[in-house]
């Protein structure tokens, strides 16, 4: 089994920063692409931006050139700066992992969500 920590959310005002972080641990062998995703109230899950092993990165248009996603691989961590931050941000972020345990089974895992809430 993996687990998936996310920690860094909170209340800020727009035009604020935030960076949140997610450490993955367990039986872990390799992690493929890693990601962040957010919901809002009322709307759908979406992806906020994803990177691979090798680096390469893709994000929403709606957080292009304000956020930046990046990883750890010898932490097993993944990271969202955050910036510019508007009150349509205000979501739910969830972390995202593809893994390969030692066993060499392929797995999806989510962390539990952490609330990022942008004021006006």
């Amino acid at each position: 089994q993996v687990q998936l920590v996310e920690s860094g959310g909170g209340l800020v005002q727009a035009g604020g920063s935030l960076r949140l972080s997610c450490a993955a641990s367990g039986s872990i062998f390799s992690i493929n692409a890693m990601g962040w995703y957010r919901q809002a109230p009322g709307k759908q899950r979406e992806l906020v931006a994803a990177i691979t092993s090798g680096g390469s990165t893709n994000y929403a248009d709606s957080v292009k050139g304000r956020f930046t996603i990046s990883r750890d691989n010898t932490k097993n961590t993944v990271y969202l700066q955050m910036n510019s931050l508007k009150p349509e941000d205000t979501a739910v972020y969830y972390c995202n992992a593809e893994t390969v345990d030692v066993g060499r089974l392929w797995g999806d895992y989510w962390g539990q969500g952490t609330q990022v809430t942008v004021s006006s």
